[in-house]
């Protein structure tokens, strides 16, 4: 797993895409501070870039670092939960608009939603624990398909189309322990408000 994780941690630091397994389903992903690197992405799900993208982040300080005020509740909701969950939080720290240079400090501007929320989720998968934390900022995780297409739970039901669009494979046999469904989605407000999207 290790070598894995250097070679997609390479890829991604050059500003390439990856495909790689996730606690979910299959994700395509990359540095989520680097727009030009998201855009990437949305041209190969061919998607709109006004519809915002899943992230993933190692643990909660580094969710700290990219939302200006984590709701408590967000944070109460991680701690007792024992599935994949995808939290939307308000207030993304994200680049200036249209600004394709990446700046570490910032989410990318194309990975969040024109109300200025952002999807985060911890993985429960060492796999991907491991190489957000090596890379040290949020990895965009958008589900390995053209956009409107069947989601692939296991990486033989992923297009030839998307395979060769992307810089670099994780080893396939690293899907074990992935549940092949999506996340819940739910967001939070700082007045305490939940909002089930997606059981």
């Amino acid at each position: 797993m290790k070598e894995e994780i250097q070679k997609a941690l390479e890829v991604l630091r050059s500003g390439g895409i990856i495909l790689y397994p996730t606690d979910t389903v299959w994700g395509i992903g990359c540095d989520a501070t680097d727009p030009e690197a998201v855009a990437k992405v949305y041209a190969i799900k061919k998607r709109e870039d006004s519809k915002s993208l899943v992230l993933l982040a190692s643990d909660m300080d580094m969710i700290c670092r990219y939302v200006k005020e984590v709701p408590e509740m967000a944070i109460q909701l991680v701690e007792v939960n024992d599935k994949p969950m995808t939290i939307i939080y308000p207030d993304a720290i994200a680049g200036e608009k249209g600004c394709m240079k990446a700046d570490r400090r910032a989410l990318a501007f194309n990975t969040v939603a024109e109300d200025g929320t952002v999807g985060i989720r911890i993985p429960m998968m060492d796999f991907c624990q491991q190489l957000v934390a090596k890379l040290g900022r949020p990895l965009v995780s958008t589900s390995a398909n053209i956009s409107g297409e069947p989601t692939p739970k296991k990486f033989a039901e992923i297009s030839e189309e998307i395979r060769s669009a992307v810089d670099h494979i994780v080893e396939p046999t690293l899907e074990r322990g992935a549940t092949g469904q999506s996340s819940s989605i739910i967001k939070v407000g700082l007045d305490y408000s939940i909002e089930i999207i997606r059981k």
